[in-house]
């Protein structure tokens, strides 16, 4: 047999084991889902998402998405979500902003942040915060790639969260995708905005386009999100570039334009 076969038959039975292991802690999740058929679904806590761009620079909706989803398992006994980060990643993708958390409906004072110096100590802080009671939900930002964060390490973390029933959110970065025990995976992306209420010409609060690449309690499927105070703003889903502005055509030569003065001025 060769190398790429064995690995691939390697991971599906690595994914086949993982799904054995976590059915009992998935049937409340299953049951949440069953009820949403059209908005986004408000899923129960104990599961372990990953949540992927392609680009940094969607750094602060990937934050945005997990953050919104972690607000809803918030309860009078689970006060807290975990804000994990690598020390030396702060200044590249920034730290969550207070006053813009509090416009979209979740308390600063339920975010705790923590850096931590490498990947190891993140990967522990990570299953240590889940196993408090207290906690709702983990938020890991990982903006790099490492050889820790592998299949045997997502396999307890995904445990660890199914046993205890906080949720953990893994923020990934870039195209490639390793074989993991995730119950979710996402790919999130930009989408073009609706126009402004007063001005149709101006760009209306941010879009985007989230993907389920890969789920063990839903089969695959898109939602286009915006972002409010009271939760995720589902619109219909367009297919391709049909949601793009239509822009006007050119103009086939130059044509006068008033001023203000009204003298005419060639455009």
């Amino acid at each position: 047999m060769s190398t790429p076969d064995r690995q691939q038959r390697l991971a599906a039975l690595r994914d086949a084991i993982a799904d054995i292991e976590r059915k009992p802690a998935l049937a409340e999740a299953r049951a949440v889902v069953a009820d949403k058929t059209r908005d986004f679904p408000v899923l129960a806590g104990g599961l372990l998402q990953e949540v992927f761009t392609d680009d940094r620079r969607n750094a602060g909706a990937l934050l945005g998405f997990a953050l919104g989803q972690a607000k809803t398992l918030l309860t009078s006994q689970r006060l807290a979500i975990i804000y994990l980060q690598l020390a030396d990643e702060g200044q590249k993708l920034g730290l969550p902003y207070g006053p813009g958390l509090l416009s979209f409906g979740l308390d600063p004072d339920a975010l705790i942040l923590v850096r931590v110096a490498n990947m190891a100590e993140l990967l522990w802080a990570t299953e240590e915060a889940i196993a408090c009671r207290a906690v709702a939900a983990v938020v890991a930002d990982i903006g790099s790639h490492s050889k820790l964060l592998d299949f045997t390490a997502s396999r307890r973390l995904s445990m660890r969260a199914a046993n205890t029933g906080g949720s953990i959110f893994m923020l990934r970065y870039g195209v490639a995708r390793e074989a993991s025990a995730a119950h979710l995976r996402w790919r999130l992306m930009p989408a073009h905005s609706a126009g402004q209420r007063h001005d149709i010409h101006a760009p209306g609060p941010p879009r985007w386009r989230a993907q389920l690449e890969r789920g063990t309690i839903m089969h695959q499927a898109e939602w286009l999100l915006g972002w409010t105070e009271n939760g995720f703003a589902t619109f219909p889903a367009r297919i391709g570039n049909a949601d793009r502005v239509t822009g006007l055509p050119p103009v086939p030569r130059a044509v006068p334009a008033p001023l203000a003065h009204r003298l005419p001025e060639t455009a």
